[in-house]
């Protein structure tokens, strides 16, 4: 009866319809929505995938990846081939594409912005240009990956929750505020923040990193001229870069040990000395060799790498999820406090 035999009508001032046979769909709001939608629009991946184009899809939202040079408008042509098939299948398929939800950004050095500032893609006479931002799952993606917008918008509506609940801190307990402060400011702190923060320079999360300093002051009621550091630690509160660093080994860990998803595992590459070394079982990971600084060392196949390595020898054999965010958790703690 869930997916067979449904019925509509149209109910208007206690007046209905006659029902209607609903041969398509499935209920909104319904579990198992997002799932059967997925595997509806699964030819989708077939049809990108006759392109030669990378692409990932997240319920109904689907991003294609296409490489590009300077005068190269090859790739470009390819693109509008792609769209053209997708948009065909969609309307043989009852599905509608979005073009007012389509959006495009040309990720590129500062140095080399000109050469791909006029880049569009058009379809049946819709010209999609480029944005200068993009929301990609509520991470605000930026032309050059600096993440300024992404990091001002985090700042900003933090600070708005945290001056909230300091105006209400009188009448909280200690543990009340702390939950408080978890779900409007620290989630915000965390969210995401493996996907391009980890690496950033210092000056770049500064911003951040006030939002959790005034976050430690609202919960524990310090005063502004008190050293902020002693009251970190009194909270078991990591800095904020530590944080990030934290999720991406996390990741890098769950990648290792094949749990998980599957196409983390084609970013990172086991270490393989050409002979004989003490560090052959030490689980090391092969650093690639990465063209651009400012980018390159904050890939997920970089600073995975970068970082596992780093750890101490008897904490990458760590025997479960849970003892490795223990044991990361207590060394990352004795590099910020001690």
């Amino acid at each position: 009866m869930y997916l067979s035999k449904r019925t509509q009508c149209v109910s208007y001032n206690g007046t209905s319809s006659i029902f209607t046979a609903v041969k398509y769909g499935v209920p909104q709001g319904s579990v198992l929505g997002p799932l059967l939608f997925s595997l509806y629009i699964s030819p989708l991946g077939q049809i990108i995938r006759s392109y030669g184009i990378h692409f990932h899809c997240y319920a109904d939202y689907t991003q294609l990846y296409v490489p590009l040079k300077a005068d190269d408008k090859s790739q470009i042509m390819k693109l509008e081939t792609c769209l053209y098939a997708v948009k065909k299948w969609m309307s043989e398929n009852f599905l509608l594409l979005n073009w007012e939800k389509t959006e495009m950004l040309v990720i590129a050095p500062a140095r080399q912005r000109h050469h791909v500032d006029q880049v569009t893609v058009t379809l049946d006479n819709c010209v999609i240009s480029q944005s200068s931002t993009v929301k990609n799952l509520g991470v605000t993606f930026d032309s050059t990956l600096s993440f300024d917008q992404h990091i001002k918008e985090i700042t900003k509506i933090a600070f708005y929750h945290l001056r909230n609940i300091a105006k209400i801190r009188s009448f909280l307990s200690t543990a009340d505020a702390e939950i408080l402060i978890h779900a409007f400011v620290s989630s915000r702190l965390d969210y995401c923040n493996a996907s391009g923060l980890s690496g950033l320079p210092c000056e770049s999360t500064k911003s951040l990193q006030m939002v959790q300093n005034a976050a430690a002051r609202v919960l524990t009621r310090t005063r502004t001229f008190y050293h902020i550091t002693p009251i970190l630690a009194s909270l078991h509160w990591l800095p904020v870069h530590l944080r990030s660093d934290f999720k991406v080994l996390l990741m890098t860990y769950k990648t290792v040990h094949s749990i998980a998803p599957s196409y983390m595992s084609d970013l990172i590459t086991p270490y393989i000395p050409t002979r004989a070394l003490r560090s052959e079982n030490s689980g090391l990971l092969m650093v690639p060799r990465i063209k651009k600084k400012s980018a390159g060392c904050r890939a997920f196949s970089y600073r995975a790498a970068f970082l596992w390595n780093n750890l101490p020898a008897d904490l990458r054999p760590a025997g479960s999820v849970d003892a490795f965010k223990s044991k990361l958790k207590t060394h990352f703690f004795d590099l910020a406090f001690n």
